[in-house]
């Protein structure tokens, strides 16, 4: 579920939107506003990362590994889309004629980081952390440390149901437990 390329080219489309250069926490503010949306929209996260609670608001774990240059990179993910984060900023690498296409996203998913894009990109990183902390109740406080924030829990401060988010939650940990299952092979 995880897709270290699609997540790259996800921060792609944002610091295109953005003269291909921005400050780190507002782009993670972005990339977990446009999973926000997705799981509200579909059901189903856009990058399948691992939300946590941190001091600064929601953060995708895994994503913010990369963004931190903590997690190696595969030969056409995170690092050969991605700059190295370099005085809290993030930019876009020169990429090969061709070779800059942001295939792994659908159209419906472009159309998510469009709706992301339109209500927040006009804000700084503050104003993002302070929206994350003041509207996405899912988000706690984690005192200085970090806590998973599990999907059901999103799920159920967007609207759904219990029995619903229950239901929306357990289907995204059974795809990635099956990712797992086929990663170790």
């Amino acid at each position: 579920m995880f897709n270290e390329r699609k997540v790259a080219q996800i921060a792609t489309w944002f610091l295109r939107k953005q003269t291909g250069r921005m400050r780190h926490l507002k782009l993670m503010k972005l990339m977990y506003l446009a999973d926000r949306q997705a799981l509200e929209e579909h059901g189903r996260p856009l990058t399948g990362d691992q939300v946590v609670a941190m001091p600064h608001g929601p953060v995708l774990s895994k994503t913010l590994e990369y963004i931190n240059g903590c997690a190696p990179s595969s030969d056409d993910g995170w690092e050969a889309w991605i700059s190295d984060r370099e005085n809290h900023e993030v930019a876009l690498r020169e990429r090969k004629p061709g070779g800059d296409q942001l295939d792994e996203l659908s159209p419906a998913e472009v159309e998510i980081l469009e709706i992301v894009w339109k209500r927040f990109g006009h804000m700084n990183q503050w104003q993002l952390r302070d929206h994350t902390h003041d509207h996405c109740p899912e988000w706690e406080d984690p005192e200085g440390s970090s806590k998973p924030i599990p999907y059901q829990r999103i799920f159920e401060v967007l609207g759904r149901t219990h029995e619903e988010a229950t239901d929306l939650a357990e289907s995204i940990e059974e795809e990635r437990t099956i990712d797992r299952l086929f990663a170790s092979l």
